[in-house]
């Protein structure tokens, strides 16, 4: 298969490879040299369908085999090792880091996996894509597969460092690996990889050409259907997601959203097409917003995707993933709480949407409102339930005492947060009493919040810099529903009223009714 892939790096045996079974005792039968006859037939076939490229037949053994297999057979213990497969596929190299990519996928989503076996992950990784970036690979593999490597990559990055910030109850054998294995998921190392993958593929120059209609990109969902290759390509298309979640992992927001620049948001593109790449994309992209203060763009955005989830949830239930989208969907709602009672924009609410989060969050919605102690401790909650899963990048001291430092990063990030909040302490009531009035004098709003003047326009000036935010392009803009300006210690207030839109609603209704009176056409009355 090596020809198949025109890599010629020679077979799989000629490169050694820690043992895959590495100590794992989830199973005390489990012996990683036997491989029953139905995973005979899954890895033939799979190796099979990918030298001739057939993507149909791919997916369905990604998706659906796969899983079938793992649950039936393996739910406790981890698939035959790669040694024992290996020679059911001519030994071909490639595919033995595929298979061992899932493999390791496997161990973490239904196993605990041993420091051993993090090491070995990330070696595969490193050799998967070195294949990637540095041969010829002709393969295309469904692009669900190919965001799982890098959606699994990501995430087995931020568990190591999880796992690596935990000191306290690690055995000396588990410190040693550390200690031997220090580079092991380094941060630059994560980052060179993605950024290299982004690079390679020239997924910024082919998003830029199809803007200008040379390119067809979004149209064929990244396949080439030239005979080609779609591997790279995808892989560098979700490392720039890739590299947004990092980024938001080590709270450098900017970056972050600097890094999915490329990709339109705004817009329907491939990376609408896998809905785990979906929902993670546009969370984290919300996420980073809502910590530069960009509320609107958080807003609308988390209000899209939550109706999309609301709309197509249904037709996921099968899915693997299916557990992680109803979290992420949860999350996303406690953040859209957040972003609405820092700054209201509830013109910006799908009626659907909006109906959710009042049954979900209306009453510490409007605990948040009043801004004090209770308060605090509500956006502590929520922030605390919706907010990735923070990471200290930098490796351990192991001659320190040896403590877990796991939650500093989260904690840091609270404070900022909470930090935020407690600044914008004030500017709920004066927005309340400037929606009151067009026009107002100074003293009289002074007298209403019962501080001096001098006090008030520095809330006013706080109001002014907390409401307003610099965008990706470095304009400033308004996050309010409400301005105003001063002329002669006359308050003038701008509200901009959102306009009724009575259409829509009756749109919406006339579709409704449409969809019961289908429904009841279908109901066959006796």
């Amino acid at each position: 298969m090596a020809s198949s892939y025109d890599y010629d790096d020679g077979s799989y045996d000629s490169r050694p490879y820690p043992s895959s079974a590495g100590g794992q005792g989830g199973d005390l039968g489990y012996d990683p040299n036997f491989v029953p006859d139905s995973v005979k037939t899954f890895v033939v076939h799979l190796y099979r369908y990918i030298r001739e490229k057939n993507v149909y037949e791919i997916l369905q053994m990604y998706e659906g085999s796969f899983q079938r297999l793992s649950e039936r057979m393996f739910r406790d213990s981890p698939w035959p090792s790669v040694e024992a497969v290996a020679p059911y596929v001519d030994n071909d190299h490639v595919f033995c880091l595929l298979y061992r990519e899932m493999w390791f996928r496997h161990v973490y989503a239904r196993l605990s996996p041993t420091g051993r076996q993090r090491v070995d992950s990330w070696d595969n990784y490193c050799s998967l894509f070195s294949v990637v970036l540095h041969g010829v690979v002709n393969m295309q593999l469904p692009i669900l597969w190919l965001w799982d490597m890098v959606d699994e990559f990501v995430y087995q990055f931020q568990s190591y460092c999880q796992y690596r910030a935990k000191l306290k109850n690690k055995t000396e054998e588990e410190l040693q690996l550390l200690k031997q294995y220090d580079q092991a998921w380094n941060v630059y190392g994560v980052l060179n990889y993605l950024q290299a993958l982004v690079e390679k593929s020239m997924i910024i120059q082919i998003l830029e050409r199809e803007k200008e209609g040379l390119e067809q990109f979004t149209a064929t969902d990244g396949y080439d259907y030239q005979g080609g290759s779609n591997v790279l390509k995808m892989l560098g298309y979700y490392s720039m997601i890739g590299l947004l979640r990092v980024h938001c992992l080590l709270g450098d927001y900017h970056t972050g959203l600097k890094c999915l620049a490329p990709i339109d948001i705004s817009q329907q593109g491939v990376y609408t097409t896998v809905i785990g790449s979906h929902i993670f994309t546009i969370y984290h992209y919300g996420f980073a917003n809502l910590m530069l203060r960009r509320y609107v763009e958080a807003t609308r955005e988390f209000n899209k995707i939550l109706l999309y989830i609301l709309k197509f949830k249904q037709y996921h239930q099968k899915s693997p993933q299916f557990d992680q989208i109803l979290k992420k969907n949860e999350q996303m709602y406690a953040l859209l709480a957040i972003c609405l009672s820092l700054c209201p924009q509830t013109k910006l609410i799908e009626e659907n949407v909006s109906a959710q989060l009042k049954e979900k969050y209306n009453d510490k919605m409007l605990k948040m409102q009043s801004f004090d102690d209770e308060a605090y401790a509500v956006f502590d909650e929520l922030f605390s339930y919706a907010c990735p899963k923070f990471i200290t990048p930098s490796a351990p001291a192991l001659e320190e005492p040896l403590i877990n430092y796991n939650q500093d990063a989260y904690r840091l990030q609270l404070k900022l947060f909470l930090y935020e909040v407690k600044q914008q302490q004030l500017l709920a009531g004066v927005r309340n009493y400037l929606k009151l009035y067009s026009t107002m004098s100074i003293a009289k709003l002074a007298t209403y919040m019962e501080v001096d003047e001098a006090t008030l326009r520095t809330i006013l000036m706080t109001y002014k810099h907390k409401m307003h935010a610099v965008d990706s392009d470095g304009k400033i803009i308004c996050n309010s529903d409400l301005d105003f300006y001063i002329i002669d210690d006359i308050i003038h207030v701008i509200d901009t009223k959102a306009r009724k839109l009575h259409g829509d609603y009756f749109l919406r209704q006339i579709l409704k009714f449409e969809e019961i009176i289908a429904e009841l056409d279908r109901v066959k009355l006796d």
